[in-house]
């Protein structure tokens, strides 16, 4: 997923900023486009699948309305919610904006999700989610908000998620959708 700032700082700045503007919009950058999972599910059903789906991509966002990005403590929930290069990215991301001192606002809501593809043999899901992120912004050390000024009020995205070694889902990959969220 592309995303611009208007932060004017380093080049390293600019991209932890675009890099936490997509988890405030709900996003983590694209990875593999099919995760790998990693156990077998325990799903008997599409619908327990999606349910259990829905559950976790809640908790994540809960999970971000909680960072504090002057406290490193309060990253670990987020981390304990993604998996493969969604994991990665999103530890790059909050370890460089918290050098940086830049700080979050807000909080995003989950508006509505719709099931799109389950694998109950893999346990992969797939997921249509609108995420509510009006509310949300992220300052520089003087104030200033970063988010860009283009950014939609409501995110559509297509979110992947993957069994955990633990048997759990978690993200595995997030990417902007052109499906329309209900209004």
């Amino acid at each position: 997923m592309t995303m611009t700032t208007t932060l004017v700082r380093t080049g390293s700045a600019l991209a932890a900023a675009g890099l936490l503007v997509g988890m405030l919009s709900a996003c983590t950058p694209e990875a593999d486009p099919t995760p790998t999972p990693t156990k077998t599910a325990a799903f008997a059903t599409d619908e327990e699948a999606f349910a259990a789906a829905e559950e976790t991509y809640r908790a994540f966002i809960d999970a971000q309305n909680e960072l504090d990005l002057s406290d490193e403590s309060t990253f670990e929930a987020v981390y304990a919610l993604t998996a493969d290069a969604a994991y990665a990215a999103i530890r790059e991301s909050l370890t460089q904006l918290q050098a940086q001192g830049v700080t979050m606002t807000g909080s995003s809501v989950v508006t509505g999700v719709e099931p799109l593809q389950a694998n109950l043999a893999s346990g992969a899901v797939t997921m249509h989610v609108c995420v509510d992120v009006s509310a949300t912004d992220l300052l520089d050390e003087q104030g200033a908000s970063i988010v860009p000024p283009s950014r939609a009020d409501v995110q559509s995205l297509v979110v992947d998620f993957a069994i955990h070694t633990t048997g759990e889902l978690r993200v595995a990959r997030t990417a902007g959708d052109e499906a329309p969220c209900p209004t």
